[in-house]
């Protein structure tokens, strides 16, 4: 998302439309009860690829939400999309928007960064196609929501151009190692210059759908220090109406 300065110079920023971390990434435990298994990253890679297999399976609507507000907390711009994703007859995946998206924001502008993070950084990540990307350090053990899980720092080995990456934590379901909570942030952040692009943090947790762990909503509400100065956004999205597509099914949502 690009950020404007109500000057006479503008400045460019990108800020992520799926950001959204409610303050600090919560702190882990430094000791952990028990240890957990030598290769629990690979066994996390190998359930987050047969998460995100299944969720091509399944149609849902997705609710995007971003805010920006004022010193006080008011806030001043809105930005609002709704998607459908579904299947056409063929079987062919498609994005449907619901209804026209509104846009009342005139201190933050959505970049192409924004949407891809979206899609590929705050809903699945840790696939075994990607698992090379990253370097992983346990961080102790947590319930989430009466989930017993494991604690995994991931971090990007290196990136390189063009890349978009995970820098944060993950919460993993100790029974199933599902990831079950992702707290952390898009990168490259990119700083300075004509084209200065921040990615705030995030929050997304999963909800159960049919056994598997499904994106439930991201959350977040943090301030980005552009050079500009420094602007807070909200965002909430919403993962809702998870439907399994087969060829012998017509999915419709309602209106």
């Amino acid at each position: 998302m690009k950020y404007r300065v109500q000057s006479p110079r503008a400045f460019g920023i990108g800020f992520i439309v799926a950001f959204g971390l409610c303050g600090p990434i919560s702190s882990a435990q430094d000791v952990p009860s028990n240890d957990p298994p030598a290769d629990l990253v690979r066994r996390v890679a190998v359930r987050e690829t047969e998460e995100e297999k299944a969720r091509n399976d399944y149609t849902w609507r997705q609710t995007v939400i971003v805010e920006q507000l004022d010193s006080r907390g008011v806030t001043t711009g809105r930005y609002r999309e709704v998607r459908d994703i579904l299947f056409s007859a063929d079987g062919t995946r498609t994005e449907q928007f619901v209804g026209t998206p509104s846009n009342t924001l005139n201190r933050l502008i959505l970049t192409d960064e924004d949407f891809h993070d979206l899609r590929e950084i705050q809903p699945l990540l840790l696939t075994t196609d990607r698992l090379f990307m990253y370097e992983s350090q346990y961080k102790g053990d947590e319930a989430v929501g009466g989930v017993d899980c494991w604690i995994l720092q991931i971090r990007p080995r290196q990136i390189l151009a063009g890349q978009r990456l995970f820098d944060g934590l993950i919460w993993v379901d100790k029974q199933e190692n599902a990831i079950v909570k992702t707290e952390g942030q898009a990168v490259p952040q990119e700083r300075g210059g004509k084209h200065e692009n921040l990615f705030p943090h995030f929050r997304t947790t999963r909800r159960k759908v049919d056994g598997y762990w499904f994106p439930d909503s991201t959350q977040g509400d943090d301030t980005l220090w552009f050079s500009g100065g420094p602007q807070r956004e909200r965002i909430t999205v919403r993962y809702e109406n998870y439907k399994r597509f087969s060829s012998e099914s017509t999915i419709h949502f309602e209106r």
